[in-house]
């Protein structure tokens, strides 16, 4: 018989200790976007299937658990992803003209896990700028991304760039159904040239041999871009995302000369969701990507608005063993009791910000996540405080 307290695989509590660390990252991130005019919102947890999966690909759809609706009997999704949830507000609810900046920070939950040790319910924090086309908007989500990491504590790091328009290039023109292009992307991903050799057997040359040469072109940015006008077909989708990629790597070098920087453009991560630039951020000691961002333009077509928009995401539960604690915040001893002075005294010092803690009868401070350093005595018929 199976255990009433057992959770399901890869979903679990949260406890104290953690619960205030992740708690403290969250605020922290949503204070950084908002120190740079990101306004929040807060997405439902539950939406029509269609409008969750908008413009995602099969990928998301996969990760997606699905439901009836007792009420209209329409399939409901939960969502596994925030961004076609904010595409939406953008275009329908807020209908801005001009530029929007918007932010957000929930969970998410997918129907298997992105990793061996991966949670099924990622607290998902991200920040998404809508209504510009230049490279400005890459420029000021990349400094986002990198400034959210640094606020959160996180130290060296290393900054992965790459463009969709490259792969999207090289198949111009190449008649390739769902499954062959999904057998490609696969190989790429996985670096694989025997498997792409095969899934791109019978392509037009130029593009079987840009393509074929694409799991080799990563490392140093000058010497990757380098290598790709020389062995890439002269095309213009891939020409103006070698540019792009070049400028972005200039401002960075520029910006946050403290990051390492380098250039994939063999990496697939997201294929198709992004339309452009693509990013991830990485950093000692975790296995994966910290953070993944780009442009993906393409997101809101389905609700008839299609906005250019650039944005990353992050998940606070994955960064938190990262990054360490805060130091436990001070807190009051105080006794419990009816006494009016003693109530007073412990209102007015929480009205002052000051934590609290009252004892219960016949218990000690029991709590570990309150460093109580001082406590609240009754001297002379006054409740005064008194260093412990």
């Amino acid at each position: 018989m199976t255990s009433a307290w057992l959770l399901p695989e890869h979903i679990s509590d949260v406890l104290p200790a953690q619960a205030r660390h992740i708690e403290e990252l969250r605020r922290g991130l949503l204070d950084a976007a908002r120190r740079c005019g990101y306004e929040l919102v807060i997405p439902p947890m539950l939406e029509h299937l269609e409008s969750l999966l908008s413009g995602t690909g099969h990928e998301l759809d996969l990760k997606t658990f699905k439901l009836a609706d007792q009420l209209s009997g329409r399939t409901l999704g939960v969502r596994a992803d925030s961004t076609p949830q904010v595409a939406r507000i953008d275009a329908h609810l807020l209908n801005r003209q001009g530029v929007a900046r918007l932010c957000y920070c929930g969970p998410v939950l997918h129907t298997r896990p992105s990793g061996l040790h991966g949670s099924r319910e990622p607290l998902q924090f991200g920040a998404e700028l809508y209504g510009h086309a230049g490279l400005e908007a890459e420029h000021e989500v990349l400094d986002l991304a990198v400034d959210c990491l640094a606020q959160a504590g996180i130290g060296e790091t290393v900054l992965d760039l790459g463009d969709t328009r490259i792969v999207r290039g090289l198949l111009a023109g190449v008649p390739v159904d769902a499954a062959r292009l999904d057998a490609v992307v696969a190989a790429l991903a996985a670096k694989d040239a025997s498997a792409l050799a095969e899934a791109t057997a019978g392509f037009p040359e130029d593009s079987r041999r840009g393509l074929l040469r694409l799991p080799g072109l990563y490392g140093a940015v000058d010497e990757v871009l380098a290598a790709a006008r020389a062995e890439l077909p002269a095309r213009a989708a891939i020409a103006a995302a070698l540019d792009d990629l070049q400028a972005l790597a200039v401002h960075v070098t520029r910006v946050h000369p403290g990051v390492r920087l380098g250039v994939d453009l063999g990496d697939l991560g997201g294929y198709a969701y992004y339309s452009g630039s693509r990013f991830a951020v990485y950093a000692a000691g975790s296995s994966d990507a910290l953070l993944r961002g780009g442009r993906y333009d393409e997101v809101g077509a389905v609700f008839g608005r299609n906005r250019p928009a650039v944005g990353f995401s992050l998940d606070v539960k994955a960064l938190a063993p990262l990054v360490a604690p805060q130091r436990l915040r001070a807190a009051i001893r105080a006794p419990w009791g009816d006494d009016a002075a003693l109530r007073a005294a412990v209102r007015r010092l929480r009205e002052q910000g000051d934590t609290v803690v009252c004892v219960l009868p016949g218990h000690g401070h029991e709590g570990e996540e309150f460093d109580c350093d001082r406590e609240l005595v009754e001297v002379q018929g006054q409740w005064v405080l008194r260093a412990l």
